[in-house]
């Protein structure tokens, strides 16, 4: 039967970016599980593997827009550098994680100038356009 909105859904995925750089399998574990519609992934994924039954493959490539969401610019800020302890090493591509009375947010330093660095809250697939290949496990109809 077709997946539809309520299903649980098992899938094995492979997702690369435009150039082929592998950033997320389940191949080498157990298949991604989800029920559809739940909002647990990407909508993109949720269109991709809807219709489709057990069995089925699918190569599917998603927007941001379906994704991750365009790269917000003011979620891209500098902090000074004696703000930062001296423990974390000030390194381009280092993920921290702030916390304030807000609650917690995770960056990555994406530069480190001499007086501040630069922090990137943007998700890491934020502004991309990512490639599926997706094989449908199982599915279980409501």
């Amino acid at each position: 039967m077709a997946i539809k909105q309520g299903d649980k859904v098992r899938v094995h995925y492979t997702g690369t970016l435009g150039d082929g750089t592998e950033f997320d399998s389940s191949r080498n574990r157990a298949p991604l599980e989800f029920t559809l519609g739940e909002g647990s992934i990407i909508p993109g994924f949720e269109k991709a593997v809807t219709g489709h039954e057990t069995g089925d493959k699918i190569k599917v490539v998603i927007p941001p827009e379906d994704a991750y969401g365009d790269a917000d610019p003011d979620l891209i800020f500098t902090v000074a550098r004696a703000q930062v302890p001296d423990s974390i090493p000030l390194k381009v591509g280092t993920p921290l994680q702030l916390s304030n009375e807000q609650g917690a947010m995770d960056v990555v330093i994406t530069e480190v100038g001499p007086e501040e660095i630069t922090l990137d809250a943007n998700h890491p697939l934020a502004g991309k356009e990512l490639v599926f290949e997706i094989e449908v496990v199982d599915v279980a109809n409501k």
